[in-house]
């Protein structure tokens, strides 16, 4: 039986939102105007690459 590491697995918009202190709405209004962290939609579903939102945040850090 395989198990996955916690970094390895791809966060939630709920996760990301808690992460970088920001609403829900906020991620979804980055994502509208192509500004925020980039996303992938699984299914439904908008999943996060952990790695891909510390960069993004240390790129855009003020």
């Amino acid at each position: 039986m395989t198990h996955h590491h916690a970094p390895d697995r791809l966060w939630t918009v709920q996760q990301v939102a808690d992460f970088l202190a920001v609403p829900v709405t906020t991620l979804y209004q980055w994502r509208y105007l192509h500004t925020g962290p980039a996303a992938y939609r699984v299914g439904r579903h908008l999943r996060y690459d952990p790695a891909a939102v510390r960069a993004w945040l240390a790129e855009n850090a003020v």
